[in-house]
């Protein structure tokens, strides 16, 4: 049977698992692609750390040169994290002649136009489904298997980690450290979480479905967002208590105005699919002008769901498949223009939960809803319990569902009633799914 040789550059979590798949599984891909796909070359940084996957002999090195001058290694798994010397790699193996697959949504966020201006120019490909949700498909579902539709919407838990916490939290009752630290034992979470919680994460893949999607080029840093490392257990509360639980949604919407792009954790009615997704999961559900809504849900991280994503990107570009629609999709170019207009952050339309502690004394609640009238943000309802003590003083917890009104009201409205010498402590806003 024929062979495709095939290199590993970086042999981390995701980098072993792929090894794993190829070397073990070697019946199985080559079924699937009918040819071999043969690890000719695995490069590390470092040849003494030890690795999870069993090499033979001769295929681990730490000269990247042993691939790129290799002209029968047709396609390189670039498996290399962050931004440089991840760039500067992925440009060495395109002008070597490789073919890529990588699973880098930084780098693709941060640098997609550049990289795929090159490999377009070259003649080479660059397959990315490992890039967001893991082992969900939604790269190849919204890029070629939704391609008869107009995409109307699409919001998703895109980050493992944060959901991990925060189901831990709701669920477990834990504090947000404690959490924290379960999910880097487990191995969600890195031992700096901050790209995760901070909703930079999602931001940046929100970005490259954006652009699938709805042809938008926007850099994940312009995209609004809020992370959980901010979230209050007394709001998962709350929540709950009205029906709701809170999820860090990235949620992209098509209007008549232009495109809605934002990431920040959102109550989500309980008993609805996105609100059921627990600890490491992924989901994404999608709107189509043609199809209506479809649901995609599973492992969004990890190293076999990756290695998966991955290995299957493999299996399309030896054969050919990927090339094809690389060529034809025209995707992430610094040449084309973009689609659709973003819309300005405070036009977006969205339905809020303020939570906020005042005085218990008479007067307060006409105050604080006579300032949300005058920014035209209408009530839904109304929670205020009985006086407990913060800072000081006898105060309440006092939660205002509104109706949909403009993030920039919305925002305006929380600014002055956060300068009440009635309210104590930090005004918390958060977005309420529809």
């Amino acid at each position: 049977m024929q062979r495709t040789k095939v290199a590993i550059v970086g042999m981390g979590t995701v980098g072993s698992g792929v090894a794993r798949l190829l070397l073990d599984h070697g019946d199985r891909t080559a079924r699937h692609a009918g040819r071999v796909l043969w690890l000719e070359k695995a490069v590390v940084r470092d040849l003494r750390k030890p690795r999870t996957a069993d090499l033979p002999a001769g295929v681990l090195t730490d000269d990247l040169q042993q691939v790129l001058r290799d002209p029968e290694i047709k396609v390189a798994a670039h498996l290399v994290g962050g931004l440089e010397p991840a760039r500067t790699i992925m440009l060495e193996l395109l002008h070597a002649g490789k073919d890529i697959v990588t699973a880098n949504k930084a780098l693709l966020a941060q640098h997609g136009a550049e990289l795929f201006d090159v490999a377009r120019k070259l003649g080479r490909s660059i397959a990315f489904e490992a890039s967001v949700a893991g082992g969900v498909p939604i790269i190849t579902n919204i890029s070629q298997c939704l391609s008869a539709n107009q995409i109307l919407s699409l919001e998703g838990i895109l980050n493992g980690t944060s959901n991990f916490i925060v189901t831990q939290m709701e669920n477990q009752g834990m504090a947000y450290d404690q959490a924290v630290r379960l999910a880097q034992e487990n191995g969600y979470a890195e031992a700096d979480p901050t790209m995760d919680v901070d909703g930079s994460d999602a931001a940046q893949k929100l970005a490259i479905l954006a652009h699938l999607a709805f042809g938008a080029r926007a850099h994940w840093e312009d995209i609004p967002r809020i992370g959980i490392d901010q979230l209050d257990p007394l709001d998962l509360q709350f929540a709950r208590h009205l029906g709701y639980r809170i999820k860090l949604l990235a949620s992209a919407h098509l209007g008549n105005t232009g495109l809605e792009l934002h990431v920040a954790p959102t109550l989500v009615r309980a008993g609805t699919p996105l609100a059921e997704v627990q600890d490491a999961f992924n989901a994404i559900r999608v709107i189509g002008d043609a199809v209506g809504p479809v649901f995609f849900h599973g492992l969004g991280a990890g190293q076999m769901p990756t290695a998966s994503a991955v290995v299957a990107d493999l299996i399309d570009t030896a054969v050919g498949r990927c090339k094809l629609t690389f060529q034809t999709l025209e995707l992430f170019s610094l040449v084309n223009p973009p689609r659709v207009h973003l819309r300005d952050a405070d036009d977006m339309p969205g339905r809020y939960y303020l939570r906020m502690h005042v005085d218990d004394t008479p007067g307060v609640l006409a105050k604080v809803t006579g300032a949300l009238g005058r920014h035209a943000v209408s009530i839904a309802s109304v929670i205020q319990h009985e006086p407990d003590q913060h800072a000081g003083k006898r105060s309440v917890p006092l939660v205002v569902m509104t109706h949909e009104a403009s993030e920039g009201a919305a925002s305006a409205a929380a600014e002055e009633i956060q300068t009440f010498a009635q309210t104590h402590g930090k005004l918390i806003r958060l977005r309420v799914k529809a």
